[in-house]
Parts: structure tokens; C-alpha cells; sequence
């Protein structure tokens, strides 16, 4: 039987539980809400329930941990078309993670009617139904996504929702986000709760464009990236643009992207070849774009309103 006592449900703030990882040290969601995130920062961003008017979708969801990005993509297509064919391939280092969110019936405050689809996914790592198609790869993504990747996967959306890039680099290198690419479908979009500008750089250096995404539970944005192409050939892909001070912040150090040119280093050695790489660029160090947009956002604060 898996232990399932380092995973202790945590209440938060919109009544859903979350994880901490000990191996981590970060939790699963914030505080703010963790069922709230699921949608507003994935399926909502992702412009799924827009999407579901097709006959089929295909998600690729990194980082499955508990199953909420998934389970929020379901609900939220299968609630505008429920004939809609989805195909998920979801990727996962930690089998016993989903399999906790099951033992401890995390979804039954969702009044989720899904339930049986997770299960059977967090158990047997696949299911098939009339309507669905759904795989869970047990194993470091990198290796996963190569795998994806020689399949000739095509996803309509992907959530890209690793820890956060100092803790996990290795899933926010150029390298994999490159991989992202290639997998993403000409009219794809990739979403993701950060706004480190190393993740945006990465995504421009894929050849993507980005756009930010509203706040979800605390002050910064995620972000949205799609082919160049779609944005050029329609009208109604717009991206949601990024302001003057998120620009100017991919002119700085932070932009400096992690890498991993043989796809298999450690998280020591990626952050480490980073700060290298920082030390001997020309970019304007960080923490003199914080003070200047420190200071024109208190002025814009003290300019009285009319």
C-alpha cells in the first residue's frame, strides 16, 4: 500500500484542500484556493470551454500532482459539450500523490461527478471511455515528454505546472519548454501561474508569443503562449498583453532562462549554470528594474484621483 502520511489535506480559503510536498518544501496550490486555481489559471486561460464546440480536444497536463488541472478541464468541457472526445496525457513523477487526493476524497466537496474517471486514472494510470481518452505517465517528465513528443501528440491546451523554478529548474529550461512546443497544435495554447521572466524568455526562445494572465489569489499574473502563427493568421487569437513593466523585466538578469542541453541535469547543476550565466551577461541587473517600478508605482499611488 503507498504511504500516504506525508500528504496531509490543508484547508483553503474557497474550501478545497491541498498538499505540501516535503520533498519540495512548497505546497501543491496556494492558500487562496486550490480548486479556484485549477480553473482560473488553467482550463479558464485556456479558453477550453470555447474550445469544447469541437468534437475533440486533446490536453497534456505536466505536472497532474493531485488532479485538480485535469478534473477542472473535464468539467469545464464536458459542461458545454458532453459528446466532445478528450484525450489527456498527463504526466506525474509521484504516483501516490493523486492516489492521496483519491484516499482522502479530496473531490467529494467539488461535487465532482467525475469521480470513478480520477480514480481509475490515479490507480491504473489510464481509462477509456466513449468520450475520453486519458493516460498518466509515472515518471521524471523530461523522459515523458521525449516520449509524447516521438508519438506525434498534438494538444489543444497544455498546463504547465511543475513547483516553482528555483525548486524544479529542470522543468522550466529552454530545453523542455521547447519540447512544449513542439507538442503544442498549430492553434494550441500552453498556460501557466508563472510570470518569472527566465519562463517567459524560455517561451520566446521557443518561438512562441507570449501574453499575461489576470492574478489568480495573490498580486502576480500567469502566462498564456501560443505559435506565432496563430496569432498572425486569426483575428480572434489575442493574447492578453504584457504591461510596460512586465516588458522591460525580460530586459533584465531574471530573464537569464535555466538550461539543460542534455535534458537530464540535476536541479542543482541547471540553477547553478544559470547564476554563471548571469554573472557574465550585460543585462540590467534585477534589482534595478524593481526600485524603478517601486518608485513609479508609489507615485502613481500618491497622484490624487479625480
Amino acid at each position: 500500500m503507498p504511504d500516504f502520511e506525508q500528504f496531509v489535506p490543508q484547508l483553503t480559503a474557497d474550501g478545497s484542500f491541498t498538499f505540501t510536498s516535503q520533498e519540495f518544501g512548497e505546497d501543491f496550490h496556494s492558500h487562496y484556493g486550490a480548486k479556484q486555481e485549477s480553473f482560473l489559471k488553467f482550463a479558464v486561460p485556456t479558453q477550453l470551454a470555447a474550445r469544447a464546440q469541437k468534437p475533440a480536444l486533446r490536453l497534456l497536463d505536466i505536472c497532474y500532482g493531485l488532479g485538480y488541472n485535469t478534473a477542472a478541464a473535464l468539467q469545464t468541457i464536458w459542461a458545454v459539450n458532453s459528446d466532445c472526445h478528450v484525450e489527456v496525457m498527463a504526466l506525474e513523477l509521484n504516483p501516490s500523490v493523486p492516489q492521496a487526493a483519491i484516499a482522502h476524497r479530496l473531490f467529494d466537496n467539488w461535487d465532482y461527478k467525475y469521480n470513478e474517471i480520477l480514480t481509475e486514472l490515479a490507480y491504473k494510470y489510464q481509462v477509456r471511455q466513449d468520450n475520453l481518452q486519458a493516460e498518466l505517465l509515472i515518471d521524471d517528465a523530461r523522459n515523458s515528454m521525449k516520449f509524447i513528443q516521438q508519438s506525434g501528440f498534438q494538444a489543444d491546451a497544455i498546463f504547465l505546472d511543475p513547483f516553482s523554478p528555483p525548486q524544479c529548474p529542470q522543468l522550466w529550461t529552454v530545453e523542455f519548454i521547447q519540447q512544449i512546443s513542439s507538442c503544442l497544435d498549430a492553434e494550441g495554447i500552453v498556460a501557466t501561474y508563472s510570470c518569472a521572466a527566465a519562463v517567459r524568455a524560455a517561451f520566446l526562445s521557443a518561438g512562441l508569443k507570449i501574453g499575461s494572465t489576470p492574478p489568480v489569489g495573490r498580486r502576480s499574473p500567469g502566462t498564456v503562449a501560443v505559435h506565432s502563427e496563430s496569432v498572425n493568421a486569426k483575428d480572434n487569437c489575442i493574447l492578453p498583453p504584457l504591461s510596460q513593466e512586465e516588458q522591460e523585466h525580460l530586459l533584465t538578469r531574471a530573464a537569464i532562462p535555466y538550461r539543460d542541453p542534455q535534458f537530464h541535469d540535476a536541479a542543482d547543476v541547471i540553477i547553478l549554470r544559470r547564476q554563471q550565466e548571469q554573472q557574465t551577461c550585460t543585462l540590467e541587473p534585477t534589482s534595478h528594474w524593481r526600485k524603478r517600478w517601486l518608485l513609479k508605482n508609489a507615485g502613481a499611488e500618491s497622484v490624487p484621483r479625480a
